[in-house]
């Protein structure tokens, strides 16, 4: 985990020249602000837990209807909140185009990291193999319950016993593997749980309706 400007980053992506990227916390409220970026460059990804990925050129404020955003343009900063589900960076070095995804249970199931890594390609040539992919802070596997109706839709291998007719999910380790699938080997998960941490938000620890902000923008 590093911490710059007081913006959580992950630490392997942080040496990349041509991305920016980062975290806000219950400590710095603006993400935007705290990395230097114009708020006016921001482009909102408004998640509906499914697996659409768009392609953007330009600031166009709020995109409705959208879990995934890719753009190879400077002057570009996406950005979504989160409050237990997982931001996914992803950053293609050779045609520097990056990506931001939100990635709840729905959109794991869904494919909403497959459908991002399919976009840069399409959009912009990318090979998988060339892609760099950080999983930030999300709910982990020990304090994420849910019932059969979810667990029954992931590999064994992702799914723990919990408590009673309860079960415990790895949904990082669940979008992990499906990016490896789609060809990502070059996957590093921050492993900062959202529950567990006092300075993140957490809709499963309190539910009173704060996030915390993810950007990804081009340098």
């Amino acid at each position: 985990m590093a911490v710059a400007a007081r913006v959580l980053t992950i630490p392997e992506l942080d040496s990349e020249p041509g991305l920016l990227h980062g975290f806000s916390t219950l400590v710095i409220g603006n993400v935007a602000r705290a990395l230097g970026i114009d708020a006016e460059t921001l482009t909102v990804l408004g998640a509906v837990h499914g697996a659409t990925v768009v392609r953007v050129d330009e600031p166009r404020d709020v995109i409705q209807g959208v879990d995934g955003l890719v753009t190879d343009r400077r002057g570009v900063s996406m950005f979504a909140t989160f409050a237990d589900c997982f931001p996914i960076v992803l950053w293609d070095p050779e045609k520097r185009c990056a990506a931001l995804v939100h990635a709840g249970w729905r959109g794991t199931v869904a494919g909403v990291a497959r459908a991002a890594v399919r976009a840069m390609a399409a959009e912009y040539g990318s090979k998988p193999s060339q892609i760099r992919a950080g999983i930030g802070p999300g709910i982990c596997g020990r304090c994420y319950e849910v019932g059969d109706e979810v667990a029954s839709r992931f590999e064994s291998r992702f799914v723990t016993n919990g408590q009673g007719d309860r079960f415990l999910l790895d949904l990082a380790a669940a979008n992990r593997a499906q990016l490896n699938e789609a060809g990502v080997e070059d996957v590093h998960v921050l492993g900062l749980c959202t529950k567990e941490t006092s300075f993140l938000p957490s809709h499963r620890r309190s539910p009173d309706g704060s996030r915390f902000g993810a950007i990804v923008a081009l340098r």
